[in-house]
């Protein structure tokens, strides 16, 4: 099991953690997601009737906001991780709510490997477990395409083998 200090899940023997490109993948979104509010703030600075404190007050609260979610997206990418079992898949994330996800592998019914754009630029993929029970399904973002493909594989024939006795 995990020894859960610091901020993260300390990984010991069997823990696998993710790729450190995912914090790129997730900075890029986040800065792409906050050109809406730089336009925000250019149109608030054109409109005649607004007055300059409104759009300096959004542009400080943004870049505020900004720098704070980016610091946030490095520590948060180091908590994930996970370890594969004799019976079940150990998925860990979270840095203030801890959470650590067993998966058994009879129960998986599906997974499911998936990557957007800016994860295929930066060679990153996620695998998405499916059980029959919502609150047991587990995401592992930020592998590498050849481990993810090769965690699915393993993971579906662990599956298969684990079912065959239900």
């Amino acid at each position: 099991m995990a020894d859960l200090t610091h901020d993260a899940f300390t990984y010991e023997e069997g823990w696998t953690a993710v790729s450190p490109r995912l914090v790129t993948a997730r900075r890029i979104s986040l800065a792409l997601t906050y050109l809406f509010v730089v336009v925000i703030v250019v149109v608030l600075l054109v409109v005649p009737d607004v007055p300059v404190w409104v759009p300096l007050l959004v542009a400080g609260i943004g870049v505020v906001t900004f720098v704070w979610l980016w610091w946030l997206i490095g520590r948060r990418v180091r908590s994930f991780g996970y370890a594969e079992r004799g019976d079940d898949l150990l998925v860990g994330s979270g840095i203030m709510f801890r959470r650590l996800v067993i998966v058994p592998y009879g129960r998986m019914q599906l997974v499911d490997v998936k990557a957007g754009p800016i994860d295929r630029m930066l060679g990153v993929t996620t695998v998405q477990l499916h059980t029959a029970a919502a609150t047991t399904d587990a995401t592992i973002p930020g592998l590498e395409p050849g481990v993810a493909a090769a965690l699915r594989d393993r993971l579906a024939a662990r599956g298969e083998e684990r079912s065959a006795g239900l």
